[in-house]
């Protein structure tokens, strides 16, 4: 017999995780302890954690990743008109359910369980849950394809978005990845390269216990700095960045920019399965282009040197395109409790679908690849 609970707390997880096949450092305990242990989620940021487990015998058989939400802060599947429509008609949007990743727009599974019959259990446990309690809605937030049509198949509404990916093709070093861009954009990442060498900035590459103190207290300064500028507050605690690097250190790479032994800017990303992605970011002072050189150029080469298959620079930006990045097709799943409701988003859904595919189309089309490699 299966038992489909809810809980708290990730932290309470810890044993129950270890025994679940999960490969990616997203969905890992040491993952979500660190955001909640640093108060990076968990009470008065609007992320309270409620994972779902699913138990056989005592033993665990399934997880899902899940948190009520009191804002749509930090997903990067925008529903604020949503949230707006709802609230104009005198109904609570608020607090939802999202299965995801905090502050984190990456693809990977979003339900864990061997059987498909158990992950079927545990989406309809997921549906009663929130018909009991009288929740809006739930959102599942860059789901796998596998994962993002089982929900679609369960009759939950599927939206699409794109985001950018660079794929290294087996390359033996940065140069044989550029032969393969057309003349005018290898050209232009050469000229941007060659402006950050003659100021002579230099770009260090950490990872984990090669990462000290003084490394993380530098880039929490730049993380925030940018948070500064845009004038808003950064998600993160930094006591999050001591955790991280502390709980998985293999699976932290940060890059650091230094003219004449002063720092400048550092970038951190995370190494899961076989995949770099770029998730933070800041700089102490601005100098143009280097945010790509320290975000794209940098990243690109450690995973040639690596044998990583691909890189992720972060969300959104039609500029990667020109540094190597492709489109790639993204996925959301949701499960709106009001009828009237659901079948608005759901004619939306299918329009913005139409715009979607064109859009992806477009992004195809400006491929930095010379034509005979990009068709």
């Amino acid at each position: 017999m299966i038992e489909i609970t809810s809980n708290n707390s990730f932290l309470n997880l810890k044993d129950e995780l270890s025994q679940l096949n999960i490969n990616s450092s997203f969905l890992s305990y040491a993952f979500h302890s660190s955001l909640e242990t640093s108060g990076s989620v968990g009470k008065n940021t609007g992320w309270v954690p409620f994972p779902i487990i699913a138990k056989s015998e005592g033993k665990i058989v399934g997880f899902m990743p899940i948190y009520l939400k009191e804002h749509s802060y930090g997903e990067y599947v925008f529903d604020w008109s949503w949230a707006e429509a709802f609230h104009k008609s005198g109904l609570n949007y608020y607090p939802k359910m999202i299965s995801a990743i905090p502050f984190s727009p990456i693809t990977g599974s979003r339900i864990i369980a061997d059987n498909l019959d158990i992950k079927k259990m545990m989406i309809k446990a997921l549906e009663k849950i929130l018909l009991d309690h009288k929740i809006s809605s739930c959102h599942i937030l860059f789901p796998s394809k596998q994962d993002a049509d089982l929900f679609k198949d369960m009759g939950w509404l599927q939206r699409e978005g794109v985001q950018f990916r660079w794929e290294n093709k087996k390359y033996d070093n940065y140069a044989q990845f550029l032969s393969n861009l057309s003349h005018n954009k290898r050209k232009k990442i050469k000229q941007e390269r060659k402006k950050i060498n003659n100021l002579s900035i230099d770009v260090s590459v950490k990872q984990g216990k090669l990462i000290s103190s003084e490394d993380i207290e530098f880039f929490y300064a730049c993380y925030c700095n940018t948070y500064m500028l845009h004038n808003s507050s950064p998600y993160l605690t930094k006591e999050f960045f001591y955790q991280l690097n502390n709980n998985m250190p293999n699976n932290i790479v940060l890059m650091i920019a230094e003219q004449g032994g002063k720092r400048l800017a550092s970038a951190l990303n995370i190494i899961s399965e076989q995949c770099l992605y770029g998730r933070y970011w800041g700089a102490l002072e601005y100098i143009p282009g280097l945010h790509f050189e320290l975000c794209y150029y940098a990243g690109q080469e450690f995973c040639i040197q690596n044998q990583l298959k691909y890189f992720e620079g972060g969300a959104q930006g039609e500029h990667k395109l020109a540094r190597g990045f492709d489109p790639f097709k993204t996925y959301s799943n949701h499960f709106i409790a009001n009828s009237e409701f659901k079948s608005a988003i759901e004619s939306f859904l299918s329009k913005e679908k139409t715009h979607m595919t064109m859009y992806a189309n477009e992004l195809e089309d400006r491929s930095a690849f010379k034509k005979s490699l990009s068709n």
